[in-house]
């Protein structure tokens, strides 16, 4: 097995709406604080009085657990797009990529997609990887990314790392620093028994969790039958389009709590919540279920184009409720499942309306006028071979003069049973420009007609 840690340092402030100027999350003390409040000398563990001391210009937010665990559950749903062993830490995410590693061509790739994401969904994080869960996570916490691949290695990987790291009773930490056991590796060289029966039997479980000596079982998480996120905005936006920074952070998510359920979405509801009006409520429906979010994104950003706000917008929420499964089959090599073809249906469908775009069917019935029927766009519609797809709305009169009949005749004679019945011969046809048309002449009267064009 290999796992990968995904330390987040600062989520305690990257849940609040950024700054332009010093900021601070707080609990007892400073918890966090951003790259210009650091400048001015503050530091986690400060006090909240002594912080403002420093900058009367801090602004100081109150930790809220409760949107850090929100927030957590999004990027974990959004983690489900490597492996679905995904495992919520305290300030972060455990994910056994070992049984998954070559689906995503390799473990280099994976990084490169995850490191990609998420900084594109705007988190600061950092990343390890171990043998062992406990090992990985002590690595990334420690703030340097380290990459140990054999389980061999892990006791030299973790040996350097202080002891405070350690999910102990500060107690204990503060006994074993007095001893002179400042590293893991000085707790590792200590006898086990001496060290159960002064510090207690849990620091030797948790050092053997850490080295992978024994099991170290993981609860995993299960995403909900619907997604719904709120993200609060950093300022308040008037214009659609600028929504789509918002929508880069959590469209992600939703896209992996998709490939975890194994299902795709059909429709997303996107609610702009203002200060003093009703939601602003848009909508971005697919032709068929998908849980890509760059073409969840594409889309959204065709509504947004043309989308007009009564009011600022300080909030967004992301509901998604209409999840479908997604069949298994084969893929063809040189096509996926969001080719081109369909996401132009989708952005022909919001700028021209739902039911301007269209598809068309097959009836059967040999009256060309009769043997199609419009159905929802992206059906598969193949047509008879040597007919065109483009049939005029009513025949039109022409001279067969002017044309070079180049094949058939293919008689049709049917209809008789609802009294429009017919009889004629139909041919391929060249005019003197070199367009094609399919034309029949009409044997009741000897009459050609031009019915149809190919492209």
């Amino acid at each position: 097995m290999l796992w990968l840690a995904i330390h987040f340092p600062a989520l305690s402030l990257e849940i609040f709406p950024s700054s332009s100027g010093p900021i601070a999350v707080a609990e007892k003390g400073i918890v966090s604080c951003n790259e210009k409040a650091s400048i001015l000398g503050i530091r986690p563990g400060m006090t909240i009085s002594a912080a403002h001391a420093l900058s009367s210009g801090l602004i100081v937010k109150f930790r809220d657990r409760n949107a850090e665990s929100e927030t957590l559950a999004g990027l974990a749903a959004w983690a489900g797009r490597f492996t679905p062993s995904v495992s919520i830490q305290a300030s972060g995410l455990l994910l056994e990529i070992g049984s998954c590693i070559r689906l995503h061509g390799g473990l280099t790739n994976l990084l490169s997609m995850a490191r990609r994401d998420l900084h594109e969904m705007g988190y600061g994080f950092i990343l390890s990887c171990a043998p062992a869960p406990h090992s990985a996570w002590l690595l990334a916490i420690s703030g340097n990314e380290t990459f140990v691949m054999e389980k061999e290695e892990i006791e030299k990987a973790i040996g350097k790392l202080p002891v405070e790291l350690l999910s102990q009773p500060s107690k204990i930490v503060e006994g074993l620093e007095m001893i002179g056991a400042k590293r893991l590796e000085d707790c590792i060289k200590l006898p086990r028994s001496a060290l159960a029966r002064r510090f207690g039997k849990s620091l030797i479980d948790e050092i053997d969790r850490a080295l992978g000596k024994i099991p170290d079982p993981r609860k995993y998480f299960i995403p909900a039958s619907i997604f719904e996120r709120r993200l609060p905005l950093p300022a308040s936006v008037m214009e659609a389009e600028s929504l789509l920074f918002a929508l880069k952070r959590v469209l992600p998510e939703l896209s992996g709590h998709l490939a975890l359920l194994q299902s795709g979405v059909q429709e997303i509801e996107l609610h702009c919540i203002h200060e003093d009006e009703k939601d602003t409520l848009l909508k971005a429906g697919f032709s068929a279920p998908t849980r890509s979010h760059e073409k969840m994104l594409l889309l959204f950003r065709e509504i947004l184009h043309g989308a007009s706000l009564p009011s600022p917008v300080r909030e967004i929420r992301i509901r998604a409720d209409k999840i479908l499964p997604l069949a298994s089959g084969n893929i063809d090599l040189f096509d996926d499942e969001d080719n081109e073809e369909s996401l132009l249906i989708e952005r022909l469908r919001i700028r021209l309306g739902k039911d301007a775009v269209f598809g068309l069917s097959e009836i059967q019935d040999h009256r060309p006028e009769k043997a199609w029927q419009t159905c929802d766009s992206g059906c598969d519609a193949k047509g008879k071979p040597g007919r065109p797809f483009w049939l005029l709305k009513k025949p039109f009169r022409c001279r067969k003069g002017n044309l070079a009949l180049l094949k058939g005749p293919e008689r049709i004679e049917s209809g008789w049973w609802d009294g429009k019945d017919v009889s004629r011969d139909y041919y391929v046809a060249r005019d003197e420009n070199g367009s094609r048309f399919w034309v029949f002449c009409d044997r009741s009267d000897g009459e050609w007609y031009v019915q149809g064009i190919f492209s």
